[in-house]
This record gives C-alpha cells, structure tokens and sequence, in this order.
C-alpha cells in the first residue's frame, strides 16, 4: 500500500542540518569527493553527532506520540548515498524515525521538493535556503 501523506505536515531537511557534519565537510572542500565519501563508509557504524536542526525535529516528530502520524521529516541532501546510510543509521540510533531521503550526490536538490510532498525546507546553507525560495518553496536556514 503506498505511502498517504494525506494530512501531514512533510519538513524536508538537510544532512547537514540535522547532523553535524563539518568536520566531513572540512575534507569535502580540502580534499574531494571521494575522500568526503571514504571518511564518511569509515565513520559508517559511529552516529554523527546532532546537528542544529535536530532539537527542533525531535519536537516536530513528538506530534506523533499518540498515535497520529501529523508530521513526516524527509531527508533532502546533496550527499552521496554512502553518506545517505550513515545519516539514516545516525537517526535510527537517535531514535528519529526518518524512512525517506533523497540524495543528489552534489546535484540541486529541489526539484524533489514536490515529488517527497514538502511543505518546508530546512538547511544549513543560506544558498541552498535562496535557491529553494527562488524555486517557490518555503524555506528557512536553521
């Protein structure tokens, strides 16, 4: 049966916004993408530690506590997907239960804004944040 998303309030998000990923990201601009992608399958069983978004998703997902599901937080990166697995292994042992994500290994994420039914979009990066209000999406920088 797939997915209804009838009623719900769906955040799209950041990695980097969640989880704090700047020291990966210092490699990133220093070095290249494959050594971002070997340190992060390195880093693949250590939780990322929480980023500055993950406080407010923690109270966005508790409006499912009783049983409702009102809110869905999605992950919209332009990471690759061996990244994608540390990210939803980081939120699996933070008790988050994200179940989608999507990334672009560096390509514009946007135009999954509609497919993934976000309201919001929530990042890091003031750019990303310009470009996705640009687009016509609610966005903000956390």
């Amino acid at each position: 049966m797939p997915v209804s998303l009838k009623d719900k309030f769906v955040v799209a998000i950041s990695s980097r916004a969640l989880f704090d990923f700047e020291e990966e990201n210092k490699v990133f601009e220093d070095e290249d993408d494959t050594a971002y992608m070997r340190l992060q399958l390195e880093r693949l069983d250590a939780p990322a530690r929480h980023g500055v978004a993950y406080p407010l998703v923690k109270k966005l997902l508790a409006f499912n506590r009783d049983g409702q599901h009102r809110v869905e937080v999605v992950i919209l990166s332009r990471n690759d997907p061996v990244s994608g697995l540390r990210i939803f292994r980081s939120a699996e042992a933070a008790n988050l239960p994200l179940e989608r994500g999507v990334f672009t290994r560096g390509r514009p994420p946007f135009r999954f804004l509609t497919p993934l039914g976000a309201h919001l979009f929530l990042s890091a990066n003031a750019e990303d944040v310009r470009e996705a209000l640009v687009a016509g999406f609610p966005a903000a920088r956390v």
